[in-house]
């Protein structure tokens, strides 16, 4: 009988077989990582509390800010932008050089970001009444919308940041590779307004001006690298330098250690976008090409590429369906009652190791949810199901703008 360590490196062998010579797999290794980073972020930074038989979001970072630091690894949004831009200038030009118009580049981009998205809201809002229907309290499934809800807005972002591509192309050959800084200034102007002497007389809209250039610079660092502007020397002086203004803003400025949101902070880095998020995308964007060759090397090796071709298949319905899964997971938990590291307050380092107990659960169901849902990524096969996907896609839209 084959065992699984010889079906594993079979599998490996074939699909290493497959796999084009002109793949770059070190750019799929990085998005693969990129996208790994997003659900273990929310799994492990992210929480229940239950009272009285309904769950509600809570956070470990307020009890816990030794976890801080875990945000700086776990929040990879630079090598995922960064990665993203890279592949978007690479494929359009590509397209261009098959003479196929602008238009079409972008939509067929645009498909295959938005059909996971309304699959994925369709279920939900077949899903809410469905757990109405079974005795889940209101306040509980609006917890589990408010955590489907929250990772679309990457995908939100990243469909405009496409748009842009073009546009990106020609900013970077004008700014001779330096349009990066250009966004970094901005941000760092709006953040003087924001936190500086002025502060306290500023409008609450004004950090909305960081949205666009604080999300773009890695996406136009990844531009220029697919044009050659971004090189070795640049990557160094990009990674030296973003850590040396990540220390001085948290030791001097200090903007908050966590880069992601913290329940009841002043102040927040990734809503909008802080100067602190681009000066950790410099660290990571410049890693990640000073890394890139030794990557591709070591990902010629089977059992290595494997992995990472399995998590770009189902990059789209990772990113759609791992807070449900997790949600799901606690909803069945707490029929069983206080469960430590999943319907327990994350109040407690014992929370924070039980909780690692749980990642394995939530990545099993996960698998389990992909296995269906992997259907939505693929072209819809009639004008019925499109039809009732959309309707779906809208009333949950309705239902969560009126939640969320």
């Amino acid at each position: 009988m084959t065992t699984f360590p010889t079906r594993l490196r079979r599998a490996a062998a074939q699909v290493d077989a497959k796999t084009p010579a002109t793949r770059d797999r070190a750019l799929d290794g990085l998005r693969a990582l990129a996208l790994l980073s997003v659900p273990v972020g929310h799994w492990l930074l992210g929480g229940f509390g239950s009272e009285g038989g309904v769950l509600h979001n809570a956070s470990p970072l307020g009890a816990l800010p030794f976890l801080a630091p875990l945000s700086w690894v776990l929040q990879m949004l630079g090598v995922f932008f960064l990665v993203g831009g890279r592949a978007s200038a690479l494929s359009l030009r590509r397209a261009a050089d098959r003479g196929v118009p602008v238009g079409s580049w972008l939509r067929g981009r645009v498909l295959r970001l938005v059909r996971p998205v309304l699959g994925v809201a369709a279920v939900w809002a077949a899903l809410v009444p469905l757990l109405r229907a079974l005795g889940v309290p209101d306040a509980t499934v609006r917890t589990g919308v408010v955590l489907m809800v929250q990772p679309l807005w990457y995908i939100a972002m990243y469909l405009v940041l496409t748009a842009l591509t073009p546009l990106c192309v020609k900013f970077g050959a004008w700014a001779r590779g330096w349009g990066a800084a250009g966004l970094m200034a901005a941000v760092a102007a709006v953040d003087f307004l924001r936190y500086g002497p002025w502060g306290a007389s500023m409008p609450d809209w004004l950090s909305l001006l960081n949205l666009l250039p604080g999300w773009l610079f890695a996406y136009q660092l990844g531009v220029d690298w697919a044009h050659g502007r971004l090189t070795r020397a640049g990557a160094k002086l990009l990674a030296l330098g973003g850590a040396a203004l990540f220390a001085v803003l948290l030791l001097v400025f200090h903007y908050p250690a966590s880069m992601v949101g913290v329940p009841g902070a002043a102040r927040t880095n990734s809503h909008p976008p802080s100067l602190l998020v681009l000066a950790l995308a410099s660290v990571q964007g410049g890693a990640a090409v000073l890394l890139k060759d030794r990557l591709g090397r070591a990902l010629r090796r089977p059992l290595l590429w494997l992995p990472v071709v399995v998590v770009n298949l189902g990059a789209m319905t990772i990113f759609c369906w791992h807070q449900s899964a997790m949600f799901l997971t606690a909803l069945a938990g707490s029929h069983l009652g206080a469960l430590p590291g999943l319907t327990t307050a994350p109040d407690s380092a014992g929370w924070a190791l039980a909780r690692l107990a749980w990642l394995p659960v939530f990545g099993a169901v996960l698998a389990l949810i992909g296995r269906w849902a992997r259907r939505f990524d693929a072209p819809w096969p009639s004008r019925a199901w499109r039809a009732v996907a959309g309707t779906g896609a809208a009333l949950f839209a309705v239902y969560a703008l009126g939640t969320v």
